[in-house]
């Protein structure tokens, strides 16, 4: 991919006021009939998520995305700023007020797909605006918006490394000291889970198949176990915050994966296999790459339940209040009976100044409502198919609705798709 430059542009007039690239322009000459010309080696780190403005200190704060060749590094060396990062901009100009990296030199996918958040929180007894990033790692990042320092300390700890050719892993990663990570970031063989006993013995022969050290273990030959996978954690639905109570809602999906790389010359051989799973070429990179989520004959996950949860979190404190499983994955993969251990999902949460959540984002297609101070389920309704947006809330003379789209997601095939938009009210 070419580099995912960042543009503004006069709303007025349409001319090009700044562009911004979140990364080193890293291109090779290579001669074809028309002469030499540049090529691309590496690229992305695209803003693919939502931008927030702080129009007071002139500031747009952008997610980035991962560089490509996203699960082979070796043409990309460095930490690959500013990709899974989230930057500050001035916006008058473009120029970098501050940036901070939320994954070094990226090999799993892990984006910053959660949309930035801004807020204020009270810290030593002064309000302090934050920006709020978390991402599909299942960390959640506080940062002063001014300054880009964190609010509660960030380390850099040794991580895994890569026995591939060619490849040389960040030797650490920043972990946040708090809050403390809303998914699991590891799995045993010991560990896993299956509908039946075929299920278990093949997800437990699969994790004691793959190179398995937590979480940032680098894709390798022989297979990684990835936790979490690439949809997260924190995915593209981003999060909810409640200024009266200093809490944060975060729905996040708890699924594992394996990352593969594969010789480009046997890509089409192993394509061709037979097994499951998304196969590609990493253009320019001596490796294809393989993917696929940890689903058993049931095509239920190997991790164990909840697969999708609600959390909220203490941003004051930086502790988790409470966490409940979020839906479930009824009929989910041919049929099984009920199974109320949460749902893998898409969809964002609102808050209201009463203290409801409103949210979707399940694989069985409810609404529903939750007290967030307790985290219990106070109401939920049917929809014609999931709703993995977020939901609105409106109000006509007086009266309060909340409206969600309810269209279902085409990454889900076992789920018709629709596309309704469904409102509720209080009578």
């Amino acid at each position: 991919m070419p580099s995912g430059v960042v543009r503004a542009f006069d709303a007025r007039t349409g001319v090009l006021r700044w562009s911004w690239d979140p990364i080193a322009k890293n291109t090779q000459s290579a001669t074809g009939s028309n002469g030499t010309a540049q090529t691309w080696q590496t690229g992305a780190g695209n803003a693919w998520s939502i931008m927030a403005v702080d129009h007071e200190r002139d500031l747009v704060f952008i997610p980035t995305g991962s560089a490509s060749p996203d699960y082979y590094g070796g043409l990309r060396p460095g930490d690959d700023k500013w990709a899974d990062s989230v930057v500050a901009l001035r916006g008058k100009t473009g120029e970098i007020v501050w940036g901070f990296q939320l994954v070094h030199h990226d090999l799993w996918d892990y984006d910053s797909a959660s949309p930035p958040l801004l807020a204020t929180l009270l810290r030593a007894g002064k309000q302090v605006p934050v920006v709020i990033q978390g991402n599909k790692t299942g960390l959640l990042y506080v940062l002063n918006r001014e300054t880009g320092i964190p609010v509660f300390p960030v380390e850099e700890r040794p991580v895994p490394q890569s026995d591939v050719p060619g490849e040389v892993t960040s030797p650490t990663q920043p972990f946040p000291l708090a809050p403390p990570p809303l998914v699991p970031q590891k799995l045993s063989a010991d560990a896993v889970f299956g509908e039946n006993p075929v299920d278990h013995d093949t997800c437990q022969q699969w994790v004691r198949s793959f190179r398995n050290e937590g979480i940032f273990t680098p894709p390798s030959l022989q297979g990684t176990l990835v936790v979490p996978g690439n949809i997260g954690g924190m995915t593209w639905s981003g999060y909810a915050f409640d200024p009266e109570r200093d809490l944060l809602v975060v729905p996040t999906n708890n699924i594992a994966g394996v990352a593969k790389l594969i010789p480009s010359e046997k890509l089409e051989e192993a394509a061709q296999s037979g097994e499951d799973g998304d196969y590609a070429r990493q253009t320019g990179s001596p490796y294809a790459m393989y993917r696929r989520f940890l689903q058993a004959a049931s095509d239920l996950p190997c991790i164990p339940p909840p697969w999708g949860m609600l959390s909220a979190v203490d941003m004051n404190h930086g502790t988790i209040k409470w966490q409940v499983p979020l839906g479930s994955m009824e009929y989910f993969g041919g049929g099984q009976e009920a199974v109320t251990l949460g749902s893998i999902g898409f969809g964002g949460p609102i808050v209201t100044a009463s203290g409801l959540v409103f949210i979707g984002n399940t694989f069985d297609p409810y609404i529903r409502a939750f007290d967030i101070q307790t985290g219990k389920e106070l109401w939920k309704a049917q929809l014609p198919a999931s709703g993995n947006a977020t939901p609105m809330a409106y109000s006509v003379s007086g009266k309060q609705y909340i409206v969600i789209a309810a269209g279902g997601h085409p990454k889900i095939t076992e789920e018709a798709l629709n596309d309704a938009l469904v409102a509720f009210a209080l009578p």
